[in-house]
């Protein structure tokens, strides 16, 4: 008989921030607000939450937001982080809010934070509670999320149906999971309005790593690294030398905090069911039609 491994208990960590942004960007701008106000972006992510929670049927889960693009404790060691990014207009902002009520209506932990980023806030959870024995599905596309994922941890790119353990992070990036954070600090993610060091690309950044382990390791071997078979290997050397300290500080921008107040105990992500008087009150202000009412509705039981 072949034995059936049996994964440890499940938590579904859920990147909200990014699938407000996408309904935003990708919602018609014909659904208002009982006061008038444009509501594409609550739509959009309600249909997703509802398709998420339908599907996965999670009784642990958490959704976790970014408070402000300006606010997080890396803008304070480093002023040019996401500084590329436009901050929302006051109609996003606004519908933040919204989308935020709408999962906590909907029984969901829900986890926001001034000084820390929902990164943040997910590693930090992923890392509790890994210690007690259980799994986390991370759901987002986002790269950075790959050096959290443990033996029994997922990512779930739920736009495009992938899904992938620490095995996926190699093929996707060349690096290892806990290779990461240095991968992205010496190729630079221009997402983050992070540069990376100059001349280092995702490529040698990889192979850099495949042969050093590490940055910190890297960063005492230079000398090496003339004699290594990469094409340009002594400009390389010459720039990590110049470079080195803003390696350092890069990292300290693409490593995911993991002493964030995220989530402790499986029992804060435990679905709630008594919202009932505020999920009404939510779909009459925000104009849900039938469909999506009754969606809601079965959702709570």
């Amino acid at each position: 008989m072949t034995s059936v491994a049996v994964l440890p208990p499940t938590v579904h960590l859920v990147d909200g921030s990014l699938y407000v942004f996408r309904a935003w960007h990708s919602m018609p701008d014909e659904f208002l607000d009982a006061d008038g106000h444009p509501v594409n972006a609550v739509h959009g992510y309600t249909r997703f939450l509802c398709d998420l929670l339908e599907r996965a049927k999670p009784e642990h889960i958490a959704v976790a937001f970014d408070a402000s693009l300006t606010s997080s404790f890396r803008n304070a060691i480093y002023p040019p982080y996401k500084a590329n990014r436009e901050l929302p207009p006051p109609d996003l902002e606004r519908q933040f809010v919204q989308c935020r009520a709408i999962t906590e209506a909907l029984g969901i932990h829900l986890m926001i934070d001034h000084s820390f980023e929902a990164d943040d806030l997910i590693g930090s959870t992923v890392w509790n509670l890994r210690a007690l024995g259980w799994r986390s599905v991370i759901v987002s596309a986002d790269k950075d999320f790959g050096q959290l994922l443990g033996e029994h941890d997922e990512q779930w790119d739920y736009a495009r149906g992938l899904r992938w353990g620490p095995a996926g992070v190699h093929d996707k990036l060349g690096v290892h999971p806990h290779q990461v954070a240095d991968y992205l600090a010496l190729c630079g993610d221009s997402v983050d309005n992070i540069p990376g060091v100059p001349g280092v690309g995702a490529k040698t950044a990889a192979a850099l790593l495949s042969h050093f382990s590490s940055l910190d390791i890297l960063l005492e071997r230079i000398d090496e690294v003339p004699f290594l078979r990469l094409r340009g290997a002594a400009s390389c050397a010459s720039k990590l030398r110049q470079h080195a300290a803003q390696a350092h500080l890069y990292r300290r921008l693409t490593r995911i905090a993991l002493d964030a107040p995220g989530a402790s105990t499986p029992e804060m992500l435990q679905r709630r069911y008594n919202g009932h008087e505020r999920l009404e009150q939510l779909t009459e202000q925000l104009g849900f039609g039938a469909f999506t009412r009754s969606r809601l509705r079965a959702l709570l039981g």
